[in-house]
Order: structure tokens, then C-alpha cells, then sequence
């Protein structure tokens, strides 16, 4: 277990149901730790609980069962406004007929904080998130990601022990998520937060955590650094919810490889012989000219963008999409493909 001193947020057992005891549990006895200063991301489908879990360390819903833990203070008990944290929502949650100032001070405004210091903390909030200058502007006047500036200056003036984000990027286009995810990450290890962050997206998990928690079913699949989880998963369903895998009957021999159909692979991480199931990955696949030791198929799908091609060939083990680099061949749907593998965005789990 992590020392007390260095854990910003810990769960021991926590469960929540939503109704009665016959109600099933959307958040089934789950433990984990948020070192301080890290930033750990909740990861899973719509509906595994990670919404839940995030309004659970808020205070927003109370736990039917188990102990929440910030900064080594029992906070189960205790309301949103007695435990220190900081929410990020994915609308933003602005007042839309404040201005930019008046949003960042609202939260100390409402604490009783004299107008003189709220004044000095919400500028330099806002200088933190590069939007100095913007002080009298209203949230209908800035763009998605300055909005987004601007709730994250409102979270961060209160001087929180913990910060959460819900899903804060979905409502921007890719290239802003992506801008917006690296300042984040970069505001959060300058300043030290801790951090709490909610997203179904597994790229923006990678991009910005240190340690990542897969739910499924109100239950934790697996944690562990996004290494761990991309490239050691410990179950069928990690594997398959990582970067996008297809998943394939293998069968893991004595020697340390795996056969996948025609094609036989020596893993980074190899398992125990006998029956597994390959997680393939778009971009472990290599195209080129068919060949007996090759998995042989019809291009059947091809888009050009740029930076790579993506292809959909239909083979004896299915369709399979595929992230190629290679810009220097031009096939032609309906041409046979072989397809081999690298031995990077190959994960194999027992079964």
C-alpha cells in the first residue's frame, strides 16, 4: 500500500448501488491509490462505473460501502465543499452572462475570500492557463479550447488538494483535444496536482497518465502505468479495450512463440503453452507481396491520409484493418496482400 504521505486519493472497497439492496452495484468493491502529484485516469466503455467512481472521490455520491481517503483524511462522510477537490466538467459548466474573471472568482467569491484577493488569484489562475488579457470577455466570445482554459483556471484558483476531470476533452476537435491534453499534462506536472481523469478515449489515457484504471462492470480490470496496459494486459477484455485490438485464437507453444493462424510470432511477453488469444493491434500489421508464411488476402478497403494508409483486407481469419506506413506502394483494391507481423502491438493472454 502507498504511504499515507504520498497518497492524494485512496479507495478501500468502495461500492455504490443506486436504489435499494436489491439494486446492483454500479461500483463494486474497488480499491486503488492516486500517489500525490500523479495523474491517473479512469478508462473504460460507457457504463463500467468510472463516472460514478470520479462523483464518488467529488463527493457528489455518497458510497454505499467502503472508505475514500484525500490526503490520508477520511473524507467518506463528508460533502463536496469539506473535502478540497476541484471538478472539471465536460460542458465546462460556465455562467454564461459572467465574464471570464467573474467565472474564475466565483468559487472564492462564494468562500467569503475579500474581492481584493479574488481579484489577484484569478488573474494569476488565468496567466497560468495563458489566457491573461481575457479578463472581461464572456464564454460566448472564446473558442472551445479557451472556455475549456477558463474552467480549468475556475478548478485551479480554489488551490485544491485534488483535481477531477470528466471527460473534459470530447466536445473539441481532434487537434484541439490533442493541444488540450498536452496542457493539460504539462499544467498538472508543473504545478504538481493530483489529478483524477475520466475519458473513454484510450489515446488521450495514454497520453497523459501515469497510472491508468480499466473498469468494467463497476469492477477494476486492471491498473498499472500505460506501458503495463498497452503492452502487458492481464485479461481477454484489457487487451481487446487497448489501442483498438482485433482479437485472434493463438496458440502459445513450448519455444516462446504463438501461432496465429498461418503465422507464428515470438511475443515481447510470451505465456504459458497452450490456447491464447493475440490482441493485434492496426498498426503490428506489414503488407507487402503474398508468400506461403504470410496470412494471404484481398484488399478489399484503402484510404490515403497522409502520414500513412489504412487498409481493410479480407483474409481467412477475417476482415483486418491495417495501419501501414509503407507510402511507397500503390495497391489496388481487389490485389492479394500477405500480411506478417511486428512483434510491437502484439499482446498474448492466456485463456
Amino acid at each position: 500500500m502507498t504511504p499515507m504521505s504520498a497518497t492524494g486519493i485512496e479507495f478501500r472497497n468502495v461500492t455504490k448501488r443506486y436504489g435499494d439492496a436489491r439494486s446492483p452495484l454500479v461500483v463494486q468493491g474497488v480499491s486503488f491509490t492516486v500517489p500525490k502529484g500523479s495523474l491517473t485516469t479512469l478508462l473504460g466503455p460507457s457504463g463500467c462505473g468510472k463516472t460514478t467512481t470520479l462523483r464518488l472521490i467529488a463527493g457528489l455520491e455518497s458510497p454505499s460501502g467502503g472508505q475514500i481517503f484525500i490526503d490520508g483524511r477520511d473524507v467518506t462522510t463528508l460533502g463536496p465543499v469539506d473535502r478540497n477537490v476541484s471538478m472539471v466538467f465536460q460542458s465546462y459548466a460556465l455562467f454564461p452572462h459572467m465574464s471570464v474573471m467573474d467565472n474564475v472568482g466565483y468559487g472564492l467569491r462564494v468562500s467569503g475570500v475579500a474581492p481584493r484577493d479574488i481579484t489577484e488569484r484569478a488573474r494569476a489562475a488565468l496567466a497560468t492557463v495563458g489566457l491573461s488579457g481575457l479578463d472581461e470577455r464572456l464564454p460566448s466570445e472564446l473558442s472551445g479550447g479557451q472556455q475549456q482554459r477558463v474552467a480549468v483556471a475556475r478548478a485551479l484558483v480554489i488551490e485544491p488538494a485534488v483535481l477531477l476531470f470528466d471527460e473534459p476533452l470530447s466536445n473539441l476537435d481532434a487537434r484541439l483535444r490533442r493541444s488540450m491534453r498536452e496542457e493539460i499534462r504539462a499544467l498538472q506536472q508543473r504545478l504538481g496536482l493530483t489529478v483524477a481523469y475520466v475519458t473513454h478515449d484510450q489515446a488521450e489515457a495514454l497520453a497523459v497518465s501515469d497510472q491508468i484504471i480499466v473498469m468494467d462492470a463497476g469492477r477494476i480490470a486492471q491498473a498499472g502505468s500505460p506501458t503495463d496496459l498497452y503492452e502487458r494486459p492481464n485479461s481477454v477484455f484489457v487487451a481487446g479495450f487497448m489501442g483498438e485490438a482485433m482479437l485472434f485464437d493463438a496458440q502459445s507453444h513450448d519455444d516462446g512463440t504463438v501461432s496465429v493462424g498461418p503465422l507464428r510470432i515470438r511475443p515481447a511477453h510470451p505465456t504459458p503453452a497452450g490456447p491464447a488469444k493475440a490482441a493485434i493491434r492496426p498498426e503490428a500489421w506489414r503488407a507487402g507481396a503474398p508468400a506461403a508464411d504470410t496470412l494471404n488476402g484481398r484488399l478489399a478497403k484503402q484510404a490515403y491520409l497522409g502520414s500513412h494508409r489504412e487498409l481493410t483486407v479480407d483474409t481467412p481469419l477475417g476482415a483486418i484493418f491495417v495501419v501501414s506506413p509503407d507510402l511507397q506502394h500503390h495497391w489496388h483494391v481487389g490485389d492479394t496482400l500477405g500480411l506478417s507481423l511486428g512483434s510491437h502491438g502484439v499482446s498474448v493472454v492466456g485463456v
